[in-house]
């Protein structure tokens, strides 16, 4: 159940996906234990493959794991700008 509740906190609160989010916890309600042990693998499966269409999506970017590598470098090194600075300048 506690996996449910993650999904359901990272969605858009649209209405579209609240009136989503409603008629499956409608259905979640009225499951089994054994059953509802099955809907959240099944949504724990969803979710992965979710997550490994993005990353393949960000590997599809040219450069960009070394791009990410040279960020992560720079970060480490404190060659950060604060988010503070760069919302002053927008």
């Amino acid at each position: 159940m506690l996996l449910v509740i993650q999904i359901v906190k990272k969605m858009k609160s649209e209405t579209q996906d609240i009136a989503l989010l409603k008629e499956a916890k409608n259905y979640l309600d009225n499951l089994s234990s054994q059953k509802l042990q099955v809907a959240i693998d099944f949504l724990a499966d969803l979710q992965q493959k979710e997550e490994e269409e993005a990353t393949e999506e960000l590997l599809s970017i040219p450069n960009f794991e070394q791009e990410l590598q040279e960020a992560e470098a720079e970060a480490k090194a404190g060659e950060v700008v604060s988010w503070k600075d760069i919302r002053r300048n927008v």
